[in-house]
């Protein structure tokens, strides 16, 4: 069987296209959702904010590195693992914190402010931790990935329609709430569509290698949905927000992570295959999760 890390998972220019305007799609639909009173809303909780992001974008992908390190993945594998974990947080993570009963406020609040602080805090850490462990960083520079270009692909899929969205909703609100009622369904099955299709063009490949990924995938998220609980309760948050923060940072959005490798990494296989798992897994493991939430009161 050829090494996973020369495996690509194929996905022509067209497709690409589709999924970053499927991706800028979702984006605009979240911008038009997003609210002043949902910054205001950040600034009355400084404490659970701050330890949103702390949890987010400082120990998820600082813990990836320590279980990279430890079991030693493929470079390829170790690689997507990284990038999902420098994604911001998922925008269905506002519908599990709805369904688990956590304080679906502040969910909005922090998928909002995560999605810009995303803008640079994706590339710093993706950079960091895959030039910190010395395969990945091997692989970076065979690819040469330039941190400029990746900055500047984020800026285009997450800043522009996180902008224009906020925007048409700051002055024309019921337009905007309009739109979003349609973009909000229509954005997840366009997805999941792309998805279903990278699996079905590349079938025999996700079939030979999904084993690789299968269990440290689950793990993965696992780990991150626990590490968000930890720390909140650490920080002597209350349940419903150990619940929120445990969420966000358990529900990543692994669809940037899938355009990014598509369109720097030419579908690199432990990469495409990892990202496109936990594009599917997380939602599964967040409507479970919910579920038993939702039926405890403390």
């Amino acid at each position: 069987m050829q090494d996973i890390d020369l495996v690509k998972i194929y996905f022509n220019s067209n497709g690409v296209w589709v999924l970053n305007a499927a991706l800028a799609v979702v984006m605009f639909g979240v911008a038009l959702t997003i609210t002043k009173q949902d910054f205001k809303t950040l600034f009355k909780q400084p404490k659970v904010v701050a330890v949103g992001i702390l949890s987010q974008f400082f120990l998820l992908p600082l813990l990836t590195y320590l279980v990279v390190i430890i079991i030693h993945p493929k470079p390829s594998i170790a690689l997507g693992m990284m990038m999902v974990a420098a994604c911001p947080g998922g925008n269905i993570s506002n519908f599990i914190s709805h369904l688990a009963k956590g304080n679906t406020a502040l969910s909005v609040s922090l998928t909002a402010l995560s999605t810009g602080l995303a803008l640079f805090m994706t590339p710093l850490n993706f950079q960091f931790y895959g030039n910190l462990y010395s395969p990945t960083s091997q692989l970076l520079q065979h690819i040469a990935l330039q941190p400029l270009d990746l900055f500047k692909v984020i800026i285009l899929i997450l800043g522009l329609p996180l902008g224009v969205g906020m925007v048409l909703r700051r002055y024309k609100e019921t337009l905007a709430l309009r739109i979003s009622n349609i973009l909000k369904p229509l954005s997840i099955v366009v997805f999941i569509g792309i998805v279903i299709v990278a699996l079905f063009q590349n079938l025999d490949v996700f079939n030979a290698y999904i084993h690789s990924v299968l269990v440290l995938g689950i793990v993965h998220n696992l780990m991150a949905i626990a590490l968000g609980l930890f720390i909140a309760k650490v920080f002597g948050l209350s349940f419903k927000n150990q619940k929120t923060i445990a969420i966000e940072t358990g529900i990543q959005n692994s669809g940037l992570g899938l355009l990014l490798i598509f369109t720097f990494f030419n579908g690199l296989g432990g990469m495409a295959i990892i990202a496109a798992f936990w594009g599917v897994w997380h939602i599964i493991s967040g409507l479970l999760i919910a579920y038993y939430w939702s039926k405890k009161s403390i």
